[in-house]
């Protein structure tokens, strides 16, 4: 049975249940997974490539959209799910294959076809049976490992000097 399927312990864990599904390579629900949101909520990706970007309005499923491009086959593991109130603290894996071109500042790394497994943690806040604020903290030196694409920090301990 599907995780979004099985027996819940309270709204809160099903609302966010809802969101990881609309959030799936073979479902892709966008707008789903926006109206899920309070109107001031918040999407913070934390642990991306430029470090910490925050979400907001219409671009509240940028993330999700760019991980659908990215691995179009992506899938969500839920390992852990921690219910404590309106708070739900999920440990996950982030896998699929690395299909889609990954964006950087200097250009597009071509897909490799890597089968990603990426280690994520992530906080949602609810209010009033909405999504607040959503904070996925998400394994990017994993995910750079996996993709082949580790930094190059030999170029970078030359330009500190």
């Amino acid at each position: 049975m599907p995780e979004w399927e099985i027996a819940v312990t309270t709204e809160t864990e099903a609302l966010v249940r809802r969101a990881y599904h609309f959030a799936q390579g073979d479902v892709l629900n966008i707008q789903g997974f926006v109206d899920l949101f309070a109107e001031d909520g918040v999407f913070n990706g934390i642990g991306g490539v430029s470090g910490q970007d925050s979400y907001r309005g219409d671009h509240l499923g940028d993330v999700v959209a760019w991980m659908g491009k990215l691995l179009p086959d992506v899938h969500r593991e839920l390992h852990r799910v921690n219910v404590l109130g309106d708070v739900v603290a999920i440990e996950l894996s982030i896998r699929g294959t690395f299909l889609g071109p990954f964006e950087t500042p200097t250009g597009a790394i071509q897909p490799t076809g890597a089968k990603l497994d990426i280690p994520t943690a992530d906080f949602w806040y609810v209010r009033n049976g909405k999504i607040q604020e959503f904070n996925c903290h998400v394994g990017t030196t994993t995910m750079f490992a996996q993709m082949g694409i580790l930094p190059d920090f030999a170029s970078a301990a030359a330009a500190g000097t």
